[in-house]
């Protein structure tokens, strides 16, 4: 095969790619419906003093959108997460205490009422950085992952 013949294949192949994966976690989603969602068990997370609560998880009718949301509670001194990008983008509402959203080495300080925002690709990281712990409310949205 010559360098023209695989540049022909090239689009298919990074498709296929592309769309295998989120067609297998879409088929394990379920639908989310119109309605009321209360918080799961709190559950560890997989960084030491962190604790997350799921409202939802599923996929949306208008097309092959996923959609997350969670809240999680940061102690003081709990070390951030490990530096991330996804295919969906992700929006964080503070409830209280003082968080900082690194975006691509950027590093900004939200407070309670504040919102941080990370489109997909980005590489990120958020990590309590106040003398209390810190809560905040994560909405994933996007493509399955």
């Amino acid at each position: 095969m010559d360098r023209r013949e695989f540049a022909t294949l090239l689009p298919a192949l990074l498709s296929a790619v592309a769309v295998l994966p989120e067609r297998a976690e879409a088929a394990t989603l379920s639908n989310l419906e119109s309605g009321v969602f209360k918080p799961g068990p709190a559950t560890p997370g997989a960084v030491p003093k962190r604790v997350s609560k799921r409202y939802a998880l599923g996929m949306l009718k208008a097309g092959n959108i996923r959609l997350e949301i969670h809240e999680t509670t940061q102690e003081v001194g709990a070390p951030h997460e490990p530096i991330e990008s996804h295919l969906h983008s992700e929006i964080w509402l503070v409830r209280e205490g003082t968080v900082e959203l690194t975006v691509n080495g950027k590093a900004q300080r939200l407070s309670a009422g504040d919102m941080g925002l990370c489109v997909a690709g980005d590489k990120h990281y958020i990590q309590n950085v106040g003398d209390t712990p810190a809560s905040y409310f994560v909405v994933t949205v996007g493509p399955p992952e």
